[in-house]
C-alpha cells in the first residue's frame, strides 16, 4: 500500500464541521490561520519534576520546539507518564514496567487522535524510552527520540564516585559494617542532579539502544546530561524531524529488523540491562515483526565480544564511555559485525554516520580483536520446561552447575520461596521453582532477594538451581533461569511442574526439560487453574495482568 503524503493526512482536517471547529479552537488559543498550515510536530516530553532522568526534559523540550519553528513546523508539546524505577516502590505494586505499555498507548491516544504529522520523543529512563520507542513503531510517522544523557557523577570527601558504589553500601549498612557517617554522606553525595543513573542499568541501556537502531542523532544516548552538545543535539532534532516529514521518512523505515539486530549485538558489546530480553522484542513487535527474537540474542551472545567493561559489572561509568567516543566510536569498531546499510534519522546510513568517529581510549572501547571477552554473556534455553524459551546469564554459572539434574522444589511466590529458604526447607541439589512472577502473575517481579540469599549459602548455592518466570537483575548469578515464558500464569509447563519431578538443564546444548510425560502434563493441564488476585491491586495492574501477553513476545498487549 503507497504511503500517505503530508497532503494526504493534511486533508483530514481542512474542511468539514469538526475541522472547522478545530480550526476556531486553535485561533482562540492565539495560533495564526498560517501556522495552521504548517506541519505539526507533537514534542512528546516526558518531563516531571519527580523522576531525576527527566526533571531537566523541559529545558531540552524548549530547544527542539525552536529547531521546529525554524525549520517551518509548529511544534506542539504533549506528555507522557515517567516513574523511575529507583524511585517507585518494589512491593506490593510492581508498577514500573506495566507502565512502559501505558505510555505506548498515551502516545497512540493523544498523537494519532490529534493528526500530527511528525514526533520528537524526549525520554531518558527505563521504561519510558522503550514506551516512547513501541509507540514509534505503532504509529509509523516520522519520529526522533531525544535522550536526556547520563547524569554527572556525585562528589564524596574530595572524590567522583558513583550511585552504584553508594547503593552497593546498603546491606553492609544494615549489617552495621560502615561507619553511618560515611554511609549518609555517600547516600546524599553519590547521585547528580539529572540524567540517566552513570551505569550500564537500564535506562542508559535503553538510551544506546535507540542510537544503535537509529533512532537518535548520532552520540546523543552517551552524552552529559548537563552539557553543551545535548542541548544542541535537541535543536538540531527539531531541524531534522522537519526533513523526515518533507521525505516521508517513517518509524519503520529506520526500525527494520536488520535495525533491531543491530541494537541486539551493541547490547552485546556493552553487556546492557537484561531488561532488553523484555523491551527491544516489545519494540520488534509493535513494529510488526513476528520472529523468534529471544533466539537472536542467543546468536549475538555467541558472537559479537565485550568491548566496554561498564559498572555495575565492570570498572569504567558511561562518562568514561562518553570520553573515549561514545556510541559513535562503538559502532565504528562494531561495524563489521553490523548491518551498516541501516537508514537513520539522519537521512544517511548507520555506516556513513559512525565510519569516522574516532576512538580515545582502547580501554574503554575495545577493538574487535582485543576484547575484555568473548565468553557468551546470555544464553536461552528450550524444552519442555520453557517451549517459548528461558534466559540464563552463562557467565554467571559455577562451573560445576553447566550441566544439572535435581528434584524440582516448586514456589507459587517470591515469600513462600523465601520462607523456605529462611527456614532451612531448601536442600542440596534442589530445581527451586518460583512461580507466577512474570507479567501477568506479579508484573514482572524480580528474584534478586532469594539469587542473593541463596549466594549467601554454598552448599546451596553451588549445587541448586533457580528456575522463575520472574525478571533478572543486573546482578544475577549461580544456575538461575529467568524469564521461563510461557510463565506460570499463562498455564505453561512451568504452572504444571510439581514437587519431585526431576528437572534437567544442559547450557551447552541449551536445554531445560523436566522429566514428565505429555500425557501426565495433559492431564494436569485440564485440572489447572489459576486466577489473579484483584482484590489485592488497583484497576490498572488488574487490567494489565488481564491482557498482558508472552514475555518471549516483550510483553506487550495480546490483543
Amino acid at each position: 500500500m503507497a504511503k500517505k503524503t503530508y497532503a494526504d493526512m493534511r486533508s483530514n482536517w481542512e474542511f468539514g464541521e469538526a475541522a472547522e471547529c478545530r480550526r476556531g479552537l486553535m485561533l482562540g488559543m492565539g495560533y495564526s490561520e498560517e501556522e495552521l498550515h504548517r506541519p505539526l510536530i507533537a514534542v512528546v516530553n516526558s518531563w516531571n519534576e519527580y523522576n531525576p532522568g527527566h526533571v531537566h526534559l523541559n529545558q531540552l523540550a524548549e530547544r527542539v520546539k525552536q529547531g521546529i519553528r525554524e525549520a517551518g513546523g509548529l511544534p506542539l508539546e504533549v506528555m507522557t507518564t515517567a516513574i523511575c524505577d529507583g524511585m517507585v516502590l518494589k512491593d506490593p505494586k510492581y508498577i514500573e514496567v506495566p507502565s512502559r505499555n501505558s505510555i505506548a498507548d498515551q502516545v497512540e491516544i493523544t498523537v494519532e487522535g490529534n493528526f500530527f504529522d511528525g514526533m520528537v520523543m524526549l525520554s531518558t529512563c527505563d521504561s519510558i524510552v522503550p514506551g516512547h520507542l513501541m509507540a514509534a513503531a505503532r504509529l509509523d510517522i516520522p519520529t526522533i527520540i531525544v535522550t536526556g544523557g547520563y547524569m554527572p557523577h556525585g562528589q564524596v570527601r574530595g572524590k567522583e564516585v558513583l550511585h552504584i558504589r553508594a547503593q552497593d553500601k546498603v546491606g553492609t549498612m544494615a549489617k552495621g559494617e560502615i561507619d553511618p557517617q560515611l554511609y549518609n554522606d555517600l547516600i546524599a553525595g553519590s547521585w547528580g542532579i539529572c540524567g540517566a543513573c552513570t551505569s550500564m542499568t537500564t535506562a542508559n541501556s535503553m538510551c544506546m539502544m535507540a542510537e544503535a537502531m537509529g533512532m537518535t542523532l548520532p552520540g546523543n544516548s552517551t552524552m552529559s546530561a548537563v552539557s553543551s552538545s545535548i542541548r544542541l543535539a535537541a535543536y538540531r532534532a527539531g531541524l531534522q524531524i522537519m526533513k523526515l516529514v518533507e521525505e516521508g521518512i517513517t518509524a519503520r523505515q529506520i526500525m527494520t529488523v536488520d535495525a533491531i539486530k543491530n541494537a541486539i549485538k551493541v547490547d552485546m558489546a556493552v553487556a546492557a540491562s537484561s531488561n532488553l530480553i523484555l523491551h527491544l522484542p516489545a519494540i520488534a513487535h509493535e513494529a510488526g515483526y513476528d520472529l523468534p527474537w529471544w533466539k537472536y540474542f542467543d546468536e549475538a551472545s555467541n558472537e559479537i565480544p565485550l568491548l566496554s567493561h561498564l559498572a555495575p559489572g565492570g570498572e569504567y561509568s558511561v562518562k568514561d564511555f562518553d570520553l573515549a567516543g561514545g556510541m559513535s566510536a562503538m559502532l565504528n569498531r562494531l561495524l563489521p559485525k553490523l548491518n551498516g546499510d541501516t537508514l537513520t534519522v539522519t537521512g544517511k546510513t548507520l555506516r556513513e554516520n559512525v565510519e569516522n568517529a574516532p576512538c580515545y581510549n582502547d580501554d574503554v572501547i575495545r577493538p574487535l580483536d582485543n576484547p575484555v571477552s568473548s565468553e557468551p554473556g546470555i544464553g536461552v534455553l528450550y524444552g519442555n520446561l520453557a517451549p517459548e524459551g528461558a534466559i540464563l546469564k552463562i557467565a554467571a554459572v559455577p562451573e560445576g552447575l553447566m550441566t544439572f539434574k535435581g528434584a524440582a522444589r516448586c514456589f507459587d511466590s517470591l515469600q513462600e520461596g523465601l520462607d523456605a529458604l529462611r527456614s532451612g526447607g531448601i536442600h542440596p541439589g534442589d530445581a527451586i521453582v518460583l512461580r507466577y512472577m512474570g507479567l501477568k502473575g506479579r508484573f514482572g517481579t524480580t528474584a534478586f532477594t532469594f539469587q542473593e540469599e541463596l549466594k549467601g549459602l554454598p552448599e546451596l548455592y553451588h549445587s541448586c538451581a533457580i528456575i522463575t518466570d520472574g525478571r533478572f537483575s543486573g546482578g544475577t548469578s549461580g544456575l538461575s533461569v529467568g524469564y521461563v515464558s510461557p510463565e506460570a500464569a499463562l498455564g505453561s509447563p512451568l504452572a504444571l511442574i510439581q514437587d519431585g519431578d526431576m528437572v534437567e538443564i544442559d547450557v551447552a546444548r541449551r536445554s531445560i526439560n523436566m522429566a514428565v510425560s505429555d500425557e501426565e502434563l495433559k492431564k494436569r493441564a485440564a485440572e489447572f487453574h489459576w486466577e489473579f488476585k484483584g482484590t489485592d491491586y488497583p484497576r490498572y495492574l488488574r487490567l494489565f495482568s488481564q491482557n498482558v501477553g508472552s514475555m518471549a513476545r516483550g510483553g506487550i498487549w495480546d490483543v
